[in-house]
């Protein structure tokens, strides 16, 4: 019958023979190291199959050995803590990094228990390969570095509407920062409009997925434009559990979009004007002849008095026909170096003396200012145009603050502003604190014949031809309104140090009779022809008469030691007059040609000068230019 000694002996060895088997065939890896010199004194099955040591070569190394230099202070210190306090460090996990036979570092998990063995004091530490789980964190936080990386805003909101997730992308374009908008409403932190949010929500329902654009609010107030796709999350078990929304912002895509839709309607408008202003240039200038006709064949004063009305009445039909083609083309003009803070010395003296004395005039000049080539009488008119509209729009008591600083336009102002260069720029402001204008009205303002004054007050005309103006000196312009607050408006013009031709005098003498001199007149407007030749006729002139340039060089050919000088236009059907021009010089290099036209394009210009002209007649032009343009040139010598 076994004693109790035989029992306790046996129940020993059932316990250790048990240890055996749960140590040596666990499936986590396990070793036993000596505390005293940290060799390892026994190691498991699935440690020699994770760490790639044998049995043996387990058996030679110690738990520092196991680990990359870099973690042994580290170790050192966390057993020199764990022992010295009985209530820190065993039987609770800690993560370590280990390495393999290969060298391969892994990521483990390790639980300390101190444990007797052999006579010696032992540790027992069991491991949890956490690598995969270490690597997946790790792709994780990549993701997320990737999606703050982002330009888009990406975000994740619940079915409740709170948000769960916000990408920097989502705090630049919002302001929101991730703390702000997590677990806050989405419909409230980008504050969409209900209805584009319902609409969305339902078909985000419907079909699992919704995009379009939408109009959204940012912390600060302003308004974004964002293309927005959103995208429906499910679980396992295929039911939605949150929504994932990319917003792509559109704002300054769709400015630069408006600006050039805008400028795409201006050209189309221009090229309209243009062809307006070409035929009320011929209708006008046979009025403007007949009238320096009629005058001299008739002096009785109440006919004077109508011919004064029919010539003032024409003549600002010719001013509002150049306003429209300045707007549909640019003009060129007399460009001479001007130094800006005069131009602005000069545009507030002449304000001080015609704007009411209630208005707080005021000067905002930077110094050291760079030079521009530019038309001075047309800066002026500019400039002035901008001041009055800002007088017109500023409440008594209000201020008007013109100023001139010296601007380098970069890339993002070029993007913005289609047309303008990179460079040097002077900027001219003209800011006033008047009514101010709505988003609709800004997009209107530079539209041809739009105004917002009273009829009878603006013909509308007056920033389309600012803009021209401003284009042809190679500058742009922009504009910031708020209503009640003010406007301001920037012209930029590029600096130079170009010095420009100065204008020519203009002539007051008296005009001399024609003397018998014969002029071709080349137009294909009958009126303008017979206008002229009766004024030319009475002026003591002879005039032979063409209507395009094919029967001018025919009748030149015929005449040409007949014909004193050649007075054409440019515009004609068959034969245009700098084709005629350049046909005639070949014909007799030492021809006169006065050359006329309604608006004068620089290439035109160029041509023509290079063929020795120098003689050009606006349309529409008065019996005093025609006479005197005429004396001028046949009393000029062509060598």
């Amino acid at each position: 019958m076994p004693t109790d000694r035989d029992k306790l002996t046996h129940t020993r060895v059932s316990e250790e023979t048990s240890f055996q088997v749960l140590f040596v065939h666990n499936p986590l890896p396990i070793y036993v190291f000596d505390n005293s010199s940290l060799n390892i004194i026994s190691v498991n099955d699935a440690a020699v199959a994770k760490y790639g040591w044998t049995r043996a070569e387990f058996l030679e190394l110690t738990i520092e050995d196991i680990r990359p230099p870099e973690e042994v202070p580290a170790l050192r210190a966390y057993r020199r803590k764990v022992f010295s306090d009985s209530s820190c460090g065993l039987n609770q996990s800690m993560p370590w990094r280990h390495w393999t036979k290969t060298g391969e570092i892994i990521e483990m998990e390790t639980t300390w228990i101190e444990v007797p063995w052999d006579g010696a004091v032992g540790v027992m530490e069991t491991g949890v390969d956490r690598s995969e789980l270490k690597r997946a964190e790790e792709r994780a936080r990549e993701q997320a570095r990737l999606l703050d990386l982002a330009a888009d805003a990406i975000m994740v909101r619940g079915l409740d509407d709170l948000i769960v997730y916000w990408n920097q992308g989502a705090e630049r374009l919002y302001g929101w920062t991730a703390a702000e908008a997590i677990g806050q409403p989405a419909s409230e932190v980008m504050q969409t409009s209900p209805e584009k949010a319902a609409a969305a929500e339902k078909t985000l329902l419907e079909t699992g997925v919704w995009s379009g654009q939408i109009d959204q609010k940012t912390k600060s107030g302003s308004t974004v434009i964002a293309n927005s796709r959103w995208t429906l999350v499910r679980d396992e078990q295929k039911q939605p559990k949150s929504v994932l929304i990319i917003n792509t912002d559109l704002t300054e895509t769709k400015k630069l979009e408006s600006q050039f839709l805008r400028a795409q309607r201006l050209e189309s408008i221009g090229t309209l004007a243009s062809g307006i202003a070409h035929d009320l240039n011929n209708i006008l200038a046979p009025i403007l002849m007949s009238v320096g006709f009629l005058r001299k064949t008739n002096g009785d004063p109440e006919t004077e008095s109508f011919l004064n009305i029919i010539e003032t009445s024409a003549e600002r039909g010719a001013s509002i026909v150049k306003q429209v083609l300045t707007f549909a083309r640019g003009v060129d003009g007399d460009r001479l170096k001007l130094e800006p803070d005069r131009i602005v010395d000069e545009l507030v003296a002449i304000m001080a003396q015609t704007f009411p004395k209630d208005l707080d005039i005021q000067t905002d000049v930077r110094a050291a200012l760079w030079s521009i080539s530019a038309d001075a009488t047309q800066l002026h008119q500019v400039l002035l145009n901008l001041c009055v509209n800002a007088r017109d729009a500023t409440a008594p008591g209000g201020r008007i603050t013109v100023g001139a600083k010296n601007v380098e336009v970069d890339a993002h102002l070029v993007s913005m502003n289609p047309g303008a260069q990179l460079g040097p720029h002077v900027a001219f402001n003209v800011v006033d604190t008047g009514a101010g204008m709505s988003a609709v009205t800004l997009e209107k303002i530079f539209d041809p014949f739009f105004t917002t004054k009273e009829v009878g007050k603006g013909t509308g005309l007056g920033l389309p031809t600012v803009v021209g103006i401003v284009k042809s000196h190679g500058g742009f312009l922009t504009v910031k309104s708020y209503p009640g607050v003010g406007t301001t408006f920037t012209i930029f013009i590029p600096a130079t140090e170009q010095q420009a031709v100065a204008p020519k005098p203009v002539e007051n003498g008296p005009i001399a009779n024609g003397g018998g001199k014969r002029v071709l007149l080349v137009d294909d407007e009958p009126a303008i022809r017979e206008a002229v030749s009766c004024t030319l006729e009475a002026s003591g002139y002879q005039v032979y008469q063409a209507e395009d340039g094919t029967d001018a060089l025919a009748l030149y050919h015929q005449r040409r030691d007949e014909i004193d000088i050649v007075l054409t236009d440019i515009s004609m059907g068959k034969m245009d007059g700098v084709t005629l021009s350049r046909a005639l010089k070949r014909l007799n290099p030492k021809v006169r040609i006065i050359v006329s036209s309604g608006h004068f394009h620089k290439d035109n210009v160029t041509i023509l000068e290079g063929l020795g002209i120098r003689a050009f007649l606006d349309k529409p032009y008065s019996t005093d230019k025609l006479l005197r343009l005429l004396q001028s040139e046949l009393a000029r010598e062509i060598s």
